[in-house]
């Protein structure tokens, strides 16, 4: 299980675990002190990413079109600081 943790400067906390299937998310969990309205869009965020990539562009657009679509609130970081922090949470999955 890869796991990693991003402090985005001047943000928040992101924690992210995930398995992979070779270059794809087979699970994945995150967590942090950021603020995403309402709530339950990270698990709805979550269930989008399983399946996808480890591209940091592709999952960035994944994020981006969720919030969009969702019209969500995210303070404290952004898409690309979610990316980031999947991306370093799969070079440490084994």
């Amino acid at each position: 299980m890869g796991k990693a943790e991003y402090k985005v400067m001047g943000g928040k906390l992101i924690k992210v675990q995930l398995t992979t299937k070779g270059k794809l998310i087979n699970k994945i969990k995150i967590t942090g002190d950021f603020f995403l309205h309402p709530e339950e869009l990270i698990e709805e965020l979550e269930k989008r990413l399983m399946g996808k990539s480890l591209n940091e562009n592709i999952l960035t657009q994944v994020i981006k079109d969720m919030m969009e679509k969702s019209n969500a609130t995210l303070l404290g970081a952004s898409p690309e600081d979610f990316a980031r922090c999947i991306m370093m949470a799969g070079e440490k999955d084994d």
